[in-house]
This record gives structure tokens, sequence and C-alpha cells, in this order.
């Protein structure tokens, strides 16, 4: 048995606005599933990875699934500067989870927002010394 191209997918209030938000992080939409015209689900790609974003409401009536707020997972981005890129995704509308700071013997430096879902996402860089 052979698995491949794993993703992750998010169960949104609003499409439109998770879509925005990821795109801000570099992600490009490679594919929209519509129903009756209107957009349920992207697929976003970013250096590889594949992040689905889909409608709660679609998630329900299609499927039969109730998601709910999810805290027992987080994306991971790692960047440059874990600073400027939380300053920067709050400027986008993410609310601040964590404070940046050092950790590992000052060798890694994160911080954490979340999404307009309330997805948590990690920002981490390694430090210089």
């Amino acid at each position: 048995m052979e698995f491949k191209a794993p993703q992750i997918n998010l169960y949104v209030d609003d499409l439109e606005a998770s879509r925005a938000f990821y795109e801000h992080l570099g992600f490009k939409v490679n594919f929209t599933a519509e129903i009756d015209g209107n957009a349920v689900h992207h697929e976003l790609l970013l250096d590889g990875f594949t992040l689905g974003i889909a409608t709660k409401e679609s998630t329900k009536e299609i499927h039969g699934l109730t998601p709910g707020k999810n805290s027992g997972s987080e994306l991971v981005f790692w960047v440059k500067n874990t600073d400027t890129a939380i300053h920067y995704l709050m400027e986008k509308g993410a609310a601040l989870l964590s404070e940046p700071h050092d950790f590992l013997d000052h060798r890694l430096r994160a911080g954490w927002v979340q999404d307009p879902d309330g997805n948590p996402i990690q920002i981490v860089c390694k430090k210089t010394i």
C-alpha cells in the first residue's frame, strides 16, 4: 500500500478571509472546488507544501462532519527573523498567542499567532550566535 501527497486541511468560517491570510504568507492557490458556483475549498501551495482550507458549512453539508476549534495541532513556518514575521502577520490580522522568545540554549527564536479561525501558527528561526 502506498500513501502519497499528504496535506493538511483546515476547516474555516470565512474561506476568503483565510485565503487572503495565507496568501500573505506566500501561499498560491493551485486548486479551488466550487459547488453551485461558490468556492467551498481552496488548496494553496508554498514551497512544496499543500494546505487545504474548506468551509465548515460545506464540510458538514457534503461530508457530515462537524468540525470545531482545534488546539491540538499547529502549522510551523521557518523564517529569517521571527520578530519581523510576527509583526507582519499581526498587521495582516493574526492574533498574538505567544511573544517571540529564545529557547534551546538561545539557538532558536519562536512566537505563536493564530489565523482568523483560531488555528495556532508557530513562527521560528535559527539564531546566529
